[in-house]
């Protein structure tokens, strides 16, 4: 039986709400290029794609016929592709809580993110996720069959996520994502992840977790995470640079670079049907 425990996950994230065409003419934004760039980094590594769109105009947006779009050509055109999908909730800044529930609620994904608290985003504005919507969130969910990704952007998030298992809003065993870098949440830093996961095992024992860290931290987080234990994520939502002063060519090269790292380290890059194990989801 394969040891589990060696097996690393690579996330992929593939667009995002912030990086434009200006940024990158390498960024997928239209329904297809999304869908196309999740099919071609499942067949680099990848085991999960958290799943971002954008409207007409590139910006970020929880327009269900976009999500819906992007799941279908995946489980049509792309019928191949085992790949957990990971829907936002999220989606940006400013959206109403209905629209960044729908598209998980109706297209049923594995997974769907679960952002533990509110922040200064950016030093420019508020991302809010206020108690009576983490709540409806969380039950909705559980109602839907959808897994939560909790993304936490400091410790104080991971004891919200504390309170939200006791009430039974969210179901342990936990699959956290520790988001790093982010201006106006926690330093990518090996340091600091060590201590956000030392804050996890300390209030949800048991849980599984990823890491990324966005600009010049994310190397050294995906290193760390995978010495660690940790599962990774990468992608363009995070970087858009390869390394300094090169600009990414595509998703699937984060993949690869991705997979050559947990390899060189001895592990093994998790498939999807490892993926499903590790995570405590339904085999498909």
């Amino acid at each position: 039986m394969t040891d589990l425990r060696n097996k690393r996950i690579i996330t992929v994230a593939t667009t995002g709400a912030w990086p434009t065409k200006k940024d990158t003419p390498n960024v997928p934004i239209e329904p297809y290029e999304i869908a196309e760039e999740i099919y071609n980094c499942w067949k680099e590594g990848a085991a999960v794609a958290h799943i971002h769109c954008r409207d007409d105009e590139g910006r970020a947006t929880m327009e269900f016929r976009k999500y819906e779009e992007v799941v279908t050509l995946l489980r049509t055109k792309y019928s191949d592709c085992d790949i957990i999908l990971n829907i936002t909730t999220s989606g940006g800044i400013g959206l109403s809580e209905d629209d960044r529930i729908r598209p998980f609620y109706e297209l049923k994904p594995e997974m769907a993110s679960y952002d533990c608290g509110t922040m200064n985003w950016q030093h420019n504005s508020v991302f809010e996720n206020n108690p009576q919507f983490l709540e409806k969130l969380g039950l909705l969910m559980q109602e839907a069959g959808v897994k939560p990704e909790i993304e936490v952007f400091d410790p104080g998030m991971i004891y919200n996520a504390q309170y939200y298992i006791k009430k039974g809003i969210l179901k342990a065993p936990c699959h956290f994502q520790f988001c790093m870098g982010v201006a106006g949440g926690i330093a990518a830093s090996t340091k600091n992840l060590v201590f956000m996961k030392s804050v996890m095992d300390e209030v949800a024992p048991g849980s599984t977790w990823s890491a990324f860290g966005v600009g010049k931290g994310a190397m050294e987080i995906m290193y760390a995470a995978i010495a660690m234990g940790g599962h990774i994520r990468v992608g363009m939502e995070d970087n858009v640079l390869y390394r300094k002063g090169q600009v990414a060519d595509n998703n699937m090269q984060f993949v690869a670079r991705a997979k050559r790292v947990i390899e060189e380290f001895n592990c093994e890059v998790a498939t999807p049907s490892e993926a499903r194990e590790i995570l405590g989801l339904p085999a498909r």
